[in-house]
């Protein structure tokens, strides 16, 4: 005699994870603001924090004020009216 599942018991969850095409393809370079102004010749990782919290930094022509502010390439960053672009390379394996 066969048992079949009565129509009161879940169904178990599957244990596979989802795949997705964009997870098969390398990510974009990016780099954190407050790491990107200490390239810029902000001395410190505090003093860049300091800098952005108090609006004195701006990402593509708007204040910003998020330290972790990921920032991609051609992203263009004001710091004391100078404007810098940021270029990033592949680490080489």
């Amino acid at each position: 005699m066969e048992k079949t599942p009565s129509p009161e018991q879940p169904t178990p969850p599957s244990t596979a994870l989802p795949t997705s095409e964009a997870n098969s393809e390398p990510s974009e370079p990016t780099i954190h603001l407050d790491q990107f102004l200490k390239t810029c010749g902000v001395p410190t990782g505090g003093q860049a924090k300091r800098l952005i919290q108090g609006g004195e930094v701006a990402v593509n022509g708007e204040l910003e004020t998020r330290r972790r502010r990921q920032l991609r390439v051609n992203d263009e960053v004001e710091l004391d009216g100078v404007v810098y672009v940021v270029s990033l390379s592949q680490p080489e394996n």
